[in-house]
């Protein structure tokens, strides 16, 4: 297409809900720190409860799916950028959907399949078949 054919269409000049070098840097640049920050966090053990950390990481897990949306996908609230309320509720139940499914099936597999106080039976290799 020539340049004639995007003017057309009135695409000439304007970034249309495209994002610049400096938005997708400054997303960069929040992913980054969304994704270190929980990784310190665990490493550090700084908030003492795993259950303290789990949900420290799902809120930051939830801020970069923000993150993501705006900067890297170009959702906004205006109807012409193509983001509407369903959109958001939609995309709002998958996330809670998402994270409350795997915070309950990590929960289960480690109350299910982790011996809980016979940590001898882990080590005697006589049990074993």
């Amino acid at each position: 297409m020539s340049a004639e054919d995007h003017s057309a269409h009135g695409h000439a000049g304007e970034t249309h809900g495209h994002g610049s070098m400096g938005s997708y840097m400054i997303g960069f640049g929040l992913s980054v720190f969304l994704t270190a920050i929980p990784f310190w966090l665990v490493m550090s053990g700084v908030l003492g409860s795993p259950e303290l950390t789990a949900m420290a990481i799902l809120a930051f897990a939830f801020v970069q799916i923000v993150v993501h949306m705006i900067f890297f996908l170009h959702m906004n609230t205006r109807s012409q950028g193509g983001w509407t309320m369903m959109a958001l509720i939609f995309t709002v139940v998958l996330v809670v959907i998402t994270l409350s499914g795997s915070m309950w099936v990590m929960y289960h597999l480690n109350h299910n399949m982790m011996p809980h106080g016979d940590t001898q039976a882990i080590h005697d290799m006589s049990r074993m078949p």
